[in-house]
């Protein structure tokens, strides 16, 4: 008998049977408040009305319309309708079905569009697993370590993480820059580099918010040296931020690519990447394909997801509630010294715990998500050394959600830290 791979280790001990919402319902009916949204997936909750009517009504009129042989309505509506989200300018579309899979076709579109082979990325980011995204990605050694060699043309620069540095952003902002720019004289010639990758918010390495005048000194140095900027906003994207694109906190800053995927089709596999027409149709013949990419099923669920998120205002919902969650987590997080910092950015809240000296605590940390679990709270940990925990909850949260989800977070505390 065949079962699924001993290395699928799951984060909670629920075996969900259903999903309403915030909610998730375990196979004994146990109702538990999921702040995870699957990774940030279930951007309008679990079974939002509007997108399982989608999914069912699509799937009762065409399944499966492989792009690159035929063309169907749902993946062109899509097009045209991401155009009333995406930064002005930024006006042509690829679909693929995974993260991962976006990361390298941006990856590929940069280094034929400008003709150079080097990206450079940032300590701590997460792009994904295959084998061209684990090259980028450095948020945790699991995702990188006896799989090499891995892509080469790959350089990475400090990432401004002011808290593990014990700086102000500002000179955690200034370190950086600096030694980018060391490196752009050295080991990364701007005449060989096609390309940064930055999340707005930094995911797996931790749950940091990319500094604003990070993300400015970015578009800056690109814009003199002809480099592409990619904004992975696999994680970002979609209101989690409390605004529609996470690069949009930094004032002036839009990308040439943008990396979308996660809360786009709130649980069906679907992503993307949207650059100018200009940088575009400067990739190659052939480049940009796949069997299931723009799926049928998942492009009708990704429109009503699109509906969903304008017509009940979740952007904005996501800042609000987004607010009242981080100040929640600051007052439970009073007096107790194993946490070290909280922080936020619209729905994406991350909790560090420390040791005595400071130092990263990875088991601290596994001990009060697993503690939230028991009360019914679904929680993620990140972070390089998995001392952070994150909290990640649906657009559609309401602030008497927030409130329940702040209550079993301070039971979870009590009763791991006593």
């Amino acid at each position: 008998m065949a079962q699924l791979s001993p290395l699928l280790k799951q984060a909670t001990p629920v075996q969900a049977a259903r999903g309403e919402g915030v909610y998730l319902f375990d196979t004994d009916g146990r109702r538990h408040l999921d702040f995870t949204a699957g990774i940030g997936v279930t951007s309008t909750g679990h079974c939002h009305p509007a997108v399982v009517k989608a999914a069912q009504d699509q799937v009762a009129t065409l399944i499966h319309g492989q792009y690159t042989t035929v063309m169907h309505q749902p993946l062109l509506k899509l097009a045209e309708r991401l155009g009333e989200v995406l930064p002005e300018g930024i006006d042509s579309v690829f679909f693929s079905n995974s993260g991962s899979e976006a990361v390298e076709a941006s990856v590929r579109l940069a280094r034929q569009a400008t003709g150079r082979p080097l990206v450079l990325a940032f300590d701590g980011g997460f792009h994904g697993r295959t084998m061209g995204a684990a090259a980028l990605t450095t948020s945790g050694a699991k995702i990188r370590a006896g799989i090499g060699p891995l892509m080469g043309g790959v350089a990475f620069a400090p990432f401004p993480y002011a808290y593990r540095h014990g700086w102000t952003e500002e000179q955690a902002v200034e370190f950086a820059l600096t030694e980018l720019d060391r490196q752009l004289a050295s080991t990364a010639p701007v005449s060989d580099v096609a390309a940064f990758i930055v999340e707005p918010v930094l995911g797996e390495g931790g749950y940091v918010p990319t500094p604003a005048a990070f993300l400015q000194g970015l578009r800056e140095r690109a814009d003199r040296h002809g480099i592409l900027l990619i904004a992975d906003e696999v994680q970002t994207g979609f209101g989690r931020t409390g605004k529609f694109w996470g690069h949009q906190h930094a004032e002036g800053v839009v990308p040439d690519i943008i990396v979308t995927a996660k809360g786009l089709a709130s649980g069906f596999p679907l992503s993307a990447i949207a650059a100018p027409k200009a940088i575009m149709e400067k990739a190659w013949p052939g480049s940009q394909g796949g069997t299931y990419g723009g799926n049928a099923v998942a492009c009708a669920a990704a429109l009503a997801t699109l509906d969903v998120v304008l017509g009940e205002n979740l952007v904005e919902n996501s800042r609000v509630q987004g607010e009242r969650l981080v100040a929640g987590v600051r007052d439970a997080a009073q007096g107790i010294a194993a946490i070290g910092d909280v922080r936020g950015r619209g729905l994406m809240v991350g909790i560090e715990f420390v040791d005595a000296q400071g130092k990263p605590d990875g088991a601290t940390a596994a001990k009060v998500h697993a503690a939230a679990a028991e009360h019914g709270l679904l929680l993620l940990t990140c972070g390089v050394y998995g001392n952070v925990v994150r909290m990640i909850p649906p657009l559609v949260v309401t602030a008497e959600q927030v409130d329940e989800g702040l209550a079993l977070w301070t039971k979870a505390l009590t009763d791991a830290l006593s």
